[in-house]
């Protein structure tokens, strides 16, 4: 049968982020508290289950009665295990006499809690910085080279009437004029390539008489990537 356990946070020390971490290490506790100026730490109200304990404003008022309900609690025989959320040096004192006492404590806190406090508890769980997820970064628009200059110009060359060229003949003309192979690409074909920079070509639905047309204000506007 596990020990019964009480959850004492030092919500203006640890953040809020914290919470499912910090609770994994206290299961089953029947008191999961944080404790400081509700201003402060107001993101802990929306943790489930974790009661704020306001503390006032004063200076170490949060440590104090953090300090004064863990004792309580423990001393009226309530709890067994005393789970300590902080990386707060001053909880040092509280630790060792809950351990003299012969309650177990649990300590658990950042990288920069010191070695007094790690030392002072029964064990002592360091918790980091939550992984971020990596944020979306959309792709950048792909800018006009060499190779979509030359395309541009073969399509200029062979264009009538402002109806573009036929994409099937844009392999022939291309290796002709400038010697490029479109499977040299990663895109391996034309229409691919071209459907990818919808900025700067116009193409026709697929079939075998599609044209392709270059858009002038897609050109203009962005700058060329190599000359």
């Amino acid at each position: 049968m596990s020990k019964p356990t009480a959850l004492f946070i030092d919500g203006e020390n640890i953040s809020a982020c914290h919470a499912p971490k910090i609770l994994s290490f206290a299961p089953g506790a029947f008191i999961r508290r944080a404790y400081g100026d509700i201003v402060q730490i107001k993101n802990w109200g929306d943790v489930p289950s974790i009661r704020l304990i306001h503390s006032g404003t004063g200076k170490n008022a949060s440590d104090l009665l953090l300090a004064l309900d863990a004792l309580e609690i423990a001393f009226e025989g309530l709890a067994e295990r005393v789970v300590i959320a902080s990386s707060d040096g001053d909880f040092t004192h509280l630790a060792t006499r809950l351990r003299e006492k012969g309650f177990e404590v649990i300590g658990i806190g950042e990288k920069k809690a010191p070695a007094g406090f790690r030392k002072s508890c029964s064990v002592f769980h360091e918790i980091g910085l939550p992984k971020s997820k990596p944020k979306e970064v959309a792709p950048p628009e792909s800018k006009p080279g060499q190779l979509d200059q030359k395309i541009r110009q073969v399509i200029a060359q062979n264009s009538k009437e402002g109806r573009g060229m036929k994409i099937k003949d844009l392999a022939c003309e291309m290796k002709k004029s400038h010697d490029v192979l479109i499977s040299e690409t990663p895109e391996k074909r034309w229409r691919p390539y071209l459907a990818g920079r919808p900025h700067l070509y116009d193409l026709d639905p697929k079939g075998p008489e599609a044209f392709v047309r270059y858009r002038a204000k897609g050109f203009a506007q962005l700058v060329i990537a190599a000359q």
